[in-house]
């Protein structure tokens, strides 16, 4: 393995920790490299507080300030060269001395866009980019495509029986039917902490009555958004509960509504359903990625679950086999 890329995928599992609390931000891996030596390692903070790079270079400005001015700085990310929440990064790597950079991609919003590159450049630093450039891509997959699509990145996600159904023709209360056994259960909740919203329509809120929150899995709960065209659903529905925030848009426009949540800097949100729901999304190709489980429990009847077309099923899907249940992850390559 190239030493570079050995460094970046490190990075890139430091960058897998500041998710999602760093969102809106991406969550971005950093680490100093002395003679094939880590000297100090960081990740994102939570929304508001230090970058990668800051964290990094400030445990080594601690621990082993000597070997600043011998150090490589591995990023995932282009640093950032504007006054945000925090000063910019360029100019930290800058002021410490740091003679070399290697970077896994451009950052792409608008302030940023190769400007820290320049930046470091200019003062003479040796800088390298686009080290496993993809994989630094797929980490921060959400702040891509809300900088690039405007939009948040949205997943689509159901539980479908083996003989394809989301619901039964007839349910004795309101509640969840499970198709799903409880390990599945439980890892939609993980996937639910990992996401800044999860959003359903009215229909399912008046026939499920869900919670939408992560009570299974550590984690805080997701914004909770309702497609509500009337808004007249009961206050006393548990997605009004005091146990996480709720939005409601009156509007069934897959378009719109990522408009929606674009202006309210919301980057990722987890669709689950109901069915004309989720297919709204998948007729209007707005979606990134669909975790579809299917079960073993057979209906007989009901809602049918939710079709893509002949020209997205050709995505080469990814199978998961949990205790019984498949899971199947498909990317919009289209996209």
């Amino acid at each position: 393995m190239k030493i570079h890329e050995k460094y970046i995928k490190r990075c890139i599992e430091l960058s897998k920790n500041g998710l999602p609390s760093a969102m809106p931000n991406p969550s971005v891996g950093a680490l100093l490299v002395v003679e094939d030596r880590i000297i100090a390692e960081g990740y994102t903070s939570a929304y508001g507080g230090n970058h990668a790079e800051v964290n990094a270079i400030r445990y080594a400005q601690t621990h082993t300030p000597a070997l600043i001015t011998k150090a490589t700085l591995y990023v995932t990310l282009e640093p950032c060269s504007h006054f945000g929440k925090t000063p910019p990064c360029a100019d930290l790597v800058i002021t410490s001395g740091i003679p070399k950079v290697v970077i896994g991609t451009i950052d792409p919003h608008a302030k940023v866009a190769g400007n820290g590159i320049k930046k470091l450049i200019e003062a003479g630093i040796d800088v390298t980019v686009g080290v496993l450039e993809a994989e630094c891509y797929e980490a921060n997959k959400r702040f891509f495509t809300f900088n690039k699509k405007k939009r948040p990145y949205i997943i689509l996600k159901w539980a479908e029986t083996w003989d394809g159904y989301i619901a039964p023709l007839e349910r004795s209360k309101t509640a969840p039917v499970w198709i799903t056994n409880t390990y599945s259960r439980q890892l939609v909740h993980k996937w639910r902490s990992e996401e800044q919203a999860i959003l359903v329509g009215a229909q399912t809120v008046l026939a499920d009555n869900p919670s939408l929150t992560t009570r299974d899995w550590y984690g805080k709960s997701p914004l909770r958004i309702v497609l509500d065209e009337r808004d007249d659903l009961p206050k006393e529905t548990a997605v009004f509960n005091q146990e996480a925030e709720t939005m409601v848009i009156a509007s069934q426009d897959p378009e719109e509504i990522g408009h929606i949540l674009y202006e309210k800097d919301i980057q990722s949100v987890i669709i689950e359903g109901g069915s004309k729901t989720l297919q709204r999304f998948i007729d209007s190709d707005i979606w990134d990625e669909a975790r579809v489980f299917t079960g073993k429990t057979i209906f007989g009847g009901g809602t049918k679950a939710p079709i893509f077309t002949q020209k997205q099923q050709s995505n080469i899907p990814v199978y998961q086999y949990i205790k019984g249940d498949t899971l199947t992850i498909y990317k919009n390559n289209k996209l």
